[in-house]
């Protein structure tokens, strides 16, 4: 098991916000975690990182996280934060090479092998001709593309993602998707990811997890995770669902009468 988390609760001073949650991400798989705004996605991933001192146990690759090095654990684990910082005068050559931070010589030289991986990672992800903007010229979309590249450009073997599709159009979060299922198929990398949108992650994940006031509602397949009664407990509001011939699971919110004469009424 890459990644395996048991029994972790997390509080912000009195306030509880993780209460025994238990993950585990295998190689190879893409986990969703979903659940609707303070549940305690972001809190989670972050205490899978240490960047939260949660009590219970976390292991990376059979190690408890408290005996990792942090420069070890940068080249095994790359994390997307949800509004990752940026300075506007920065280039995008220049933070994709940060990607390379934990390998790199000393004096901060770069190896042949550096410079093959930025170019390789920018070239799959459409960056190559944008390498000397500056981000301040780059639209929302193509700065989220920049962050994913400096995750990428680690050579990670487990990817934490944060709603990695804000600021993606619709066809570029359908890529997204895309390509976070060709990376755990062709390197075999465990990428765990928080999101809000329960199709997507429904059409791409192999596992979804829904997080509840900071407890497991659900984790299992898809297919069995997205059905209208979890989600009404997690969410607060009518859900349906349909599937089709083909296999493939929506789900949207439903609406009562009320929510029907208000629209109507509205016009």
């Amino acid at each position: 098991m890459l990644l395996e988390a048991k029994n972790l609760d997390f509080s912000y001073g009195d306030r509880p916000v993780l209460r025994s949650v238990c993950l585990s991400v295998r190689a190879g798989e893409i986990v969703a975690l979903l659940g609707p705004n303070g549940s305690g996605k972001t809190t989670l991933l972050r205490c899978l990182l240490g960047h939260l001192a949660a009590t219970g146990a976390v292991n990376w690759e059979g190690i408890t996280l408290s005996a990792w090095r942090r420069r070890d654990l940068a080249k095994a684990v790359a994390y997307l934060a949800q509004s990752p910082a940026w300075e506007p005068e920065q280039r995008v050559s220049d933070v994709l090479r940060m990607g390379r931070a934990p390998y790199l010589q000393a004096f901060g030289l770069e190896s042949a092998r550096d410079i093959d991986v930025i170019r390789e990672v920018a070239g799959r992800l459409a960056l190559t001709d944008l390498l000397d903007r500056p981000l301040d010229a780059l639209s929302g979309g193509q700065r989220q593309r920049v962050f994913l590249g400096r995750c990428l450009i680690q050579e990670p073997r487990a990817l934490l993602l944060d709603e990695p599709n804000t600021w993606l159009d619709l066809r570029n979060q359908v890529e997204l998707g895309h390509l976070l299922v060709d990376l755990k198929r062709m390197q075999n990398l465990a990428i765990l990811m928080a999101s809000h949108d329960l199709n997507l992650a429904g059409q791409f994940a192999d596992r979804l997890m829904i997080l509840s006031q900071g407890s497991v509602a659900a984790v299992g397949p898809p297919a069995q995770v997205l059905r209208p009664e979890l989600l009404e407990a997690a969410y607060g509001l009518p859900m349906e669902r349909i599937e089709r011939d083909n296999g493939r699971i929506y789900v949207f919110p439903g609406f009562t009468k009320r929510d029907e004469l208000d629209v109507n009424d509205n016009g």
